[in-house]
């Protein structure tokens, strides 16, 4: 405040001044150096008389007006990075107090372009920059630039390699960043294939996500072709290598771009008159302390200037690190999900039976162990194959896609609730006998052959048990995408055929294997349980997508703690199933396992209560997806939130404060006006970090929570919101002309971008009924006392 107070009464001081002498201590020139054919850089010299400071483009908050370029964009050209500037010094300033970088005597700032027009001769610029003196500083000045490319001086391109300039940083506030610039090829593999390209240019400190992140980490980067009749998408788009870190904004280990990025999708034609295609990317930039909004950008190519591909553009990308990690728990899993499947009643009973069998009919024990071998390579070849043919059928890509849509993750919950049903006992899944009985005559053959219909014999018969096992399989495998269900496959039959393998060649191993009873339909039925608690979670995800809030939280826990309470009483002898025998007494084992259960079931219950449950994360919706903030029948709160028995149109309490806000704009200020408060409008993001430590470390201090609860109405505006607008509020992007807003997220973007000329969050802003601002907008500030100062210099202001 102290610093708005020194650069007005400099205004005014100034503004006496003038009367007598006009001061202009700063004097442009626009000159043009030519890098090559299509880069040129436009440079920008200021002369500054002896005495005054010119500032530099990135100065703290608070402080002077930084000095700004601006540029009349069109197609003709496109800019590479920022702009750049000198060293400059960096002392305290005696006007602002502060440190801050400046210029003396002179300054030059340089952009590079890059021409896409050949006859293109003239860019148009303006440049915004305020001066002071030790005792002054005069009004914030514009000046435009004309820069003449025809007059450039041609200069060697290595060159650019001794410049002292460095990279500046654009104020969050002050100007809107496009830290991503993105540009497209095509690449000619033959008269019906091509290599659609987009590279992005990223300038320094910046980072572009790849397009597969983590749950819960930022934004990915996503392509969506606008694909006519007689084109084909081959595969999806692949990306680059890339770096794979510990990202300090999300705290978690996330693939990312520095510098530039490469996308490369395939296409097939079946016309040979196309001419081009177009497209568009949706991405999220970050540096070390924020993100940015989610951008979307249209991509255009043209095929007919297109070059010749790259040797090797149509293989795949090599697979990440990430990526290997991942089939390797697909395989784990289902290695141990095969050793599970020989403990039920249709597998394990097999297993000396089919031993013996081999080695009766087998004139040596050598030829029994190489049969038994053979007989186990067949059951994997059995299995790999089926995974093979699902992956053929829907495409190795297309599986994720898959399982990431909403309707299949439904179709996937109706699946794993029949499967859990079918092993608790109602009925069973089998195939047609007429498989098994053909498979058994085409096994009476003998020789490979007849060993090989031998596995399949087994498979078909002991479908009613494996099936649902093999489909949970396919069904998280398929979430991979790839190859993950040949992987799953493998690591299922592995465990499965490895017994019979060993058994064959250690047969007196037979006689320590416990004998056939009712403990196995208990195997069965524990399964069964876990289906079941398993298909919540595919249910859970379609209903976070389509925001039904059908299936929240606390539901979500309820429906857990059931199933799993359930299964503890199944296990101490409570519970009896159609297929159990009488159970005079339960085993160790039995008692073991109960008591994991219980224990896992009083686990969950503080969960109802807003607790994080840690060990399960990753399945229940998370905290703020709740319909209470602080868990089942929990009021707990005050101020005027709580005492909204009925809570206004359009309002919501913000978990975990208990805070009423809006969502929506123009609903959230009628009610402002209804009670006679000020507003705060919050822009925020679901992935912004930066946003949830101002809720959860500065929100919650006493003063602030108060006056956030008592004294203000909260709308809350979500920038990357990916819901989509309904049909009448679909409107035009006054950004982007011939651009259509069709997210929630876009138009509260366009919003902040337009009015208050930023794309950072978080970005609060303090208003009142004629939705004028009632102290300057203030983003991330993680010192409590000084938002609470804000907040209440704001409010005090309304009050006056």
């Amino acid at each position: 405040m102290k610093n708005l107070i020194l650069i007005l009464c400099s205004f005014i001081v100034c503004s006496n001044v003038v009367k007598a002498q006009v001061f202009e201590p700063v004097i442009w020139k626009a000159s043009v150096e030519k890098i090559s054919d299509t880069e040129y850089d436009l440079i920008a010299s200021a002369t500054i008389d002896k005495g005054w400071h010119l500032y530099s483009q990135n100065v703290p908050e608070d402080g002077p007006i930084p000095t700004t370029f601006s540029y009349t964009l069109n197609s003709n050209f496109e800019t590479l990075g920022v702009t750049s500037e000198e060293e400059g010094h960096t002392v305290d300033d005696p006007v602002f107090q502060m440190k801050i970088k400046f210029f003396e005597n002179k300054a030059e700032f340089r952009q590079r372009i890059k021409v896409l027009n050949k006859e293109l001769s003239i860019v148009d610029g303006e440049v915004e920059f305020m001066v002071c003196d030790d005792s002054k500083c005069l009004p914030p000045q514009f000046v435009d630039l004309n820069f003449n490319l025809a007059s450039a001086i041609k200069v060697d391109a290595d060159s650019e390699n001794d410049s002292p300039f460095q990279m500046g940083a654009i104020d969050e506030v002050s100007q809107i960043l496009e830290p991503v610039k993105w540009t497209t090829a095509v690449e000619k593999i033959s008269d019906t294939e091509y290599i659609l390209v987009s590279k992005s240019t990223i300038d320094k400190g910046w980072k572009l996500y790849s397009q597969k992140v983590p749950e819960d980490g930022p934004i990915p980067t996503e392509f969506i072709y606008n694909v006519p009749d007689g084109v084909e998408l081959v595969g999806k788009t692949s990306e680059e290598e890339g770096k794979e870190v510990e990202d300090k904004v999300f705290n978690m280990k996330i693939k990312f771009f520095k510098t530039s990025a490469e996308f490369r999708q395939h296409i097939k034609l079946s016309k040979s008159d196309m001419s081009s295609m177009t497209g568009e990317v949706g991405f999220m930039a970050c540096d070390d302390e924020k993100c940015l909004t989610p951008s979307y950008v249209d991509l255009n190519f043209d095929l007919t200037k297109s070059s010749e591909a790259k040797q090797g553009a149509t293989s795949p990308p090599q697979e990440d690190e990430g990526e290997s990690r991942g089939l390797w728990s697909i395989f784990i899993v289902a290695f141990f999900s095969g050793f599970i499947a020989l403990l039920t009643p249709c597998v394990f009973p097999m297993i000396p039976m089919t031993v013996s069998f081999f080695i009766k009919q087998s004139q040596s024990k050598a030829k029994g162990i190489r049969n038994a071998i053979i007989y186990g390579l067949s059951i994997i070849i059995i299995y790999v194959l089926l995974g093979t043919i699902i992956t053929a059928i829907f495409g190795a890509d297309a599986l994720n896609a898959l399982a990431t849509n909403v309707w299949f993750n439904i179709i996937f919950f109706i699946l794993l609730v029949v499967f859990a049903i079918s092993f608790l006992g109602a009925f069973e899944i089998v195939l047609p006998n007429s498989w098994a009985n053909k498979a058994d005559r085409q096994a009476d053959r003998g020789g490979l052959i007849g060993i090989f219909f031998m596995a399949l014999a087994l498979a078909i018969v002991s479908f009613s048990c494996t099936g649902p096992i093999v489909g949970t399989i396919l069904v998280e495998a398929a979430s991979k995408g790839g190859v993950a269900p040949v992987i799953g496959m493998l690591g299922f039959s592995t465990a499965i055929a490895l017994p019979f393998a060993l058994f064959a060649a250690f047969p007196g191993w037979l006689n320590s294997l416990p004998k056939s009873g009712g403990w196995l339909n208990t195997v069965k039925v524990v399964l069964g349980f876990l289906e079941l608690a398993l298909a919540f979670k595919f249910l859970s995800q379609a209903d976070l997508v389509l925001q039904l809030h059908f299936l929240e939280r606390e539901v979500f826990i309820a429906i857990w703690i059931a199933i799993f309470g359930a299964l503890s009483l199944y296990l101490f002898g409570k519970i009896q199933l159609p297929h159990d025998s009488p159970l005079k007494h339960i085993s160790v084992g039995r008692l073991l396992l109960g008591l994991l259960t219980l224990s896992f079931t009083v686990y969950m219950i503080p969960g109802l209560w807003g607790a994080p449950l840690n060990l399960i994360s990753a399945f229940p919706p998370p905290l703020d997806y709740s319909e209470s903030p602080y868990g089942v029948g929990n009021s707990k709160g005050g101020g005027s939130a709580s005492s909204h028995a009925d809570l206004p149109d359009g309002a919501h309490l913000l978990a975990p404060h208990d805070i009423l806000a809006f969502n929506d704009y123009d609903k959230g200020l009628a009610y402002a006006k209804q009670v006679g408060k000020p507003i705060m409008i919050d822009f925020t993001g679901w992935a912004c970090v930066n946003c949830r430590k101002m809720e959860q470390n500065v929100w919650v201090k006493d003063r602030v929570l108060n006056t956030l609860k008592n004294d203000i109405v909260l709308i809350s505006l979500y920038v990357d919101d990916k819901r989509k607008l309904s049909e009448d509020d679909i409107a035009d992007s006054k950004l982007k002309p011939g651009k259509k807003l069709r997210y929630i997220g876009q138009k509260w973007s366009e919003l902040q971008t337009i009015k208050y000329k930023t794309n950072t969050q978080p970005f609060y802003v303090l208003m009142d009924h004629n939705e004028e601002n009632l102290i300057d907008p203030v983003g991330y500030t993680p010192n409590a006392d000084e938002y609470y100062d804000w907040l209440s210099e704001g409010i005090g202001n309304f009050e006056k």
